[in-house]
């Protein structure tokens, strides 16, 4: 039986959850300073000439109906990328400081944690305390062990009461949550909890079977969830722990409602939320006035852009031409493992079909492709089996894969925002990186 459920299970490899870096600071929710959520300003290169052709930018967070008064020219995808030493991240804790059990300290250890990175190191205290978080994080800073850590803790004591409590996760796609709970069966190893993932393109019937069956925690994209809960199956009068995880996120795919209903149906006294984003836009902040409680605001963006990352674009007129540059790109040294973006699902397809037919070890996923067939492709991606991956933005956040030299985005991004999550699949842990933009000649 329990080969079939969600059960925690060890690490195989080295968790990417826990390292040092960044450079954070904690203030109380309700100051002042809150980082600004107004629109980005042009910013122009001086070695570069202007260009003509300008996008207009959607406003993020805010479902894509509202856009800058401002135009973006196309000098903001160009930058030269710098290795810069930064002075590292000291923390304040160490893992072996936090009141874990003991199980959780063997699972920490053995996922190859270090230190704990910034995002730990400053929500984990709090979230232990019960205190309501609102986090803001880039995507690859560890906060998925930021949050997973102190409430598998947390239902660790609630099972020893023989008390039954419910740990809710939402993720905006379905990737990022089985990924969340892939994390979560390294770190909750031994202590005889289980999990569902409640993601659409997966079988129901499952999910409800494992329901049923009782699960401490329940990881999933508001889709599903609603369908659950519409069904009678799941049942969040227990549920006092919240997360959401790439909230602002969620908000731009449009699950605002959705979002509002399952929170709807967990307990209101007694709730512990707990809210991570990349920014701070005014749906996000309406969210957090209406859903948190007196919360603590941690913040770890290190900026707008990576400054490892080389940035440029690629100009070319038409398809046959814009293919072609593509192609010279791919061929070239040092292209050893390429994320292409592509605004429209049909398009990542062709796109797919051309540079398979050109040779390319190639894969693509988009959020009309089957859940089983985008984490294989996923899979053979992170494996380096297939070195190249096309997707739409479903792969711009969140996720985490290793080693990505080159981020390009073959289409225009529609907002500033999506590119910034789009270019940091590249360039991490202290690696350079590549991104290329190709523009209308």
């Amino acid at each position: 039986m329990m080969n079939k459920r969600s059960f925690a299970r060890p690490a195989s490899a080295r968790s990417p959850l826990g390292s040092t870096s960044g450079g954070p600071f904690r203030k109380s929710f309700n100051t002042s300073s809150r980082p600004s959520s107004g629109p980005v300003r042009s910013i122009r290169s001086n070695s570069r000439g202007n260009y003509n052709s300008r996008p207009t930018f959607k406003r993020s967070g805010g479902g894509g109906k509202k856009r800058f008064g401002d135009r973006i020219d196309f000098s903001r995808f160009i930058k030269k990328g710098q290795m810069v030493e930064e002075k590292p991240y000291v923390s304040k804790h160490t893992f072996a400081d936090f009141p874990f059990n003991p199980q959780l300290h063997k699972n920490i250890e053995r996922a190859g944690f270090t230190s704990p990175r910034p995002i730990q190191d400053q929500a984990i205290p709090s979230i232990m305390k019960g205190m309501d978080v609102f986090g803001m994080a880039n995507t690859g800073t560890g906060k998925t062990a930021a949050f997973l850590l102190p409430l598998i803790e947390k239902i660790a004591k609630t099972k020893g009461l023989n008390k039954k409590e419910t740990v809710l996760i939402m993720a905006p796609t379905r990737e990022l949550a089985l990924q969340i709970e892939s994390d979560f069966k390294n770190l909750a190893f031994g202590f005889g909890m289980f999990s569902v993932a409640c993601v659409g393109g997966l079988p129901i019937m499952k999910q409800i079977r494992e329901i049923k069956m009782g699960v401490s925690f329940v990881i999933g994209t508001p889709g599903r969830i609603k369908d659950l809960i519409d069904k009678k199956v799941l049942d969040l009068s227990t549920c006092h722990s919240v997360v959401l995880d790439e909230a602002d996120r969620m908000l731009d795919m449009g699950f605002r409602d959705d979002m509002v209903y399952i929170i709807g149906k967990t307990p209101k006294e007694g709730r512990q939320t707990l809210f991570f984003s990349a920014t701070l836009s005014p749906d996000i902040k309406k969210l957090t006035e209406q859903y948190l409680v007196n919360p603590v605001f941690i913040s770890v963006i290190s900026g707008e852009t990576a400054k490892n990352i080389d940035q440029d674009v690629v100009r070319a007129r038409g398809t046959e031409e814009k293919l072609e540059k593509l192609n010279e790109i791919l061929k070239k040294e040092g292209s050893d493992k390429v994320l292409i973006f592509r605004e429209r699902k049909h398009h990542v397809d062709e796109l797919t079909k051309d540079l398979a037919r050109m040779g390319f070890k190639v894969g693509c996923i988009h959020g009309d492709k089957r859940s089983r067939d985008r984490i294989r492709t996923l899979d053979l991606f992170k494996q380096d089996k297939i070195n190249i991956l096309i997707a739409t933005d479903v792969a711009a956040r969140g996720l985490d894969i290793p080693d990505v030299t080159h981020v390009i985005n073959y289409d225009v991004p529609q907002t500033y925002d999506t590119y910034v999550h789009r270019i940091g699949r590249t360039g991490r842990s202290g690696k350079k990186g590549t991104a290329l933009t190709f523009v209308p000649a």
